[in-house]
Parts: C-alpha cells; structure tokens; sequence
C-alpha cells in the first residue's frame, strides 16, 4: 500500500511540474510577442511624424508652376530587401489656380479668397507594418493641415 502511495504521489508530482514548466513557456512566448509588437506600434508612431516632415521637405524643393508632388512612398528600413514599414503619404492641394492640371486638388475644398490660404496642403500619411513580418499587422494613419 505504500509503495503505490508513493507512485501516486510521484505521478501527481510529475504532471504538477510539467503545468508550471508549460505555464512558464507560453507565458515566455507571449512576453517577447507583445514587446516585438509594442515596439513596431511605437516605431509606426515616429515614422508618421517623420513622414509628415519628409513630405513637408520633398514640396520646398517643387516649383509649383510647372509640377506638383501628390505621392510619396518609402519603405523604411530597407536592408537585402526586407523592410519593417511602408510609408504611404497622398498630398491635396487646396489652390487658387491648377497649374497644367497636375496637382491633386482637395474635393469640396472652400473657395481661396486670400494668398494667405493659397497653395495649404492636407497630407494624409499612412504607415503599415509589413505583413510578412508579424501575425498582427499595425496601420496608423495621420491627417494633417500643413503651409509650405
């Protein structure tokens, strides 16, 4: 009778510490899961303000009476390929006048009576993970009014 005592109480014992050792594994797991996410949702963060101020620069550089810049497109950090983010950013113009038709003006934007208002843009940047990288994709988007 002791003996199987004894081997009832190792059995127990046993699948005691294997819940605790499989407990500690997912629990593990799941930990570098949500930091890996956790840090991508925070880099997204910084590259909308970042994408933002690129646009902002890539439109100083643009001679509005001959051409416009609608898109811009990056994809950060590129390395052999592989990247973590793609940067999405659509600019609409709110104009007097469209030089040539090539700029991608605002739909239902308010008459401009002013110079003031003249050439405002609405930049619209959207950042999206890539999706080969994680099992949750991250999309963030920012609309912002800005006067180049």
């Amino acid at each position: 009778m002791r003996k199987g005592f004894s081997l009832l109480t190792a059995i127990v014992f046993l699948i005691l510490v294997a819940t605790i050792s499989t407990l500690a594994l997912v629990l593990s797991t799941q930990s570098a899961k949500q930091t890996t996410d956790i840090f991508l949702k925070a880099q997204a963060e910084l590259l909308l303000r970042s994408g933002t101020e690129y646009a902002m620069l890539a439109m100083s550089g643009t001679n509005y009476n001959v051409t416009c810049l609608n898109n811009v497109n990056i994809r950060y950090p590129v390395a052999d390929g592989n990247y973590t983010h793609d940067i999405n950013i659509s600019i609409q113009y709110l104009l007097t006048n469209n030089p040539g038709g090539v700029c991608n003006v605002f739909n239902g934007a308010p008459n401009i009576d002013t110079n003031e208002s003249n050439r405002t843009v609405i930049i619209d940047t959207v950042v999206q993970t890539n999706p080969n990288l994680t099992t949750e994709p991250i999309r963030m988007h920012r609309r912002t009014i800005q006067k180049p």
